[in-house]
């Protein structure tokens, strides 16, 4: 299996026409890019978020060009402190254009099955996922790319029903 980086995968977003959408399943994301904050943010001191500009200047033009950015977050409640300091800092990327919705694994649909193993994974298009792929410390070893049609169409499936079953930020209080 071959991986891309995190920067091969974020040049996909320069090439997807409509819509991309983001599934994440884990309870921590840390990533060096952003341990430093976190911690400032875990120990109550002021938080230099800087470091999302290029993400969300990267939301701000996609969706000014008319293409949406959704994803849903599947969490686990009460929130681990990572989970906690994502829901804090959402509001940066829905200022910037992109959609997200909350759904507590509790309120998962009966029956539901992770394709990809469990791994998270993005869609662009209906048509190309970017599966991602972590070391077991948490560290990002990058994305897998797939165009098989029946598992983009159980993607496409499933980001539906849990698009409708989730709760959109605003709304969600955990």
């Amino acid at each position: 299996m071959e991986l891309i980086s995190s920067a091969e995968r974020n040049q996909l977003f320069e090439s997807f026409t409509q819509d991309a959408f983001h599934l994440e399943l884990r309870d921590d994301y840390s990533v060096p890019d952003e341990d430093s904050p976190f911690t400032s943010w875990l120990r109550g001191e002021t938080v230099d978020y800087s470091y999302i500009e290029p993400w969300t200047r990267l939301i701000r033009r996609i969706t000014d060009e008319g293409k949406s950015m959704r994803r849903v977050r599947v969490v686990t409640e009460p929130h681990t402190p990572y989970i906690q300091w994502e829901y804090a800092t959402t509001a940066l990327n829905e200022e910037a254009g992109e959609e997200i919705r909350w759904l507590p694994r509790r309120s998962l649909p009966e029956g539901i099955t992770f394709p990809m193993e469990g791994k998270d994974w993005w869609l662009y298009d209906d048509r190309l996922l970017a599966v991602g792929h972590f070391a077991p410390d948490g560290r990002v070893l990058g994305s897998e790319l797939i165009e098989d049609l029946d598992t983009v169409a159980e993607c496409v499936r499933l980001r539906d029903l849990l698009w409708s079953a989730a709760i959109p930020h605003p709304e969600y209080k955990p």
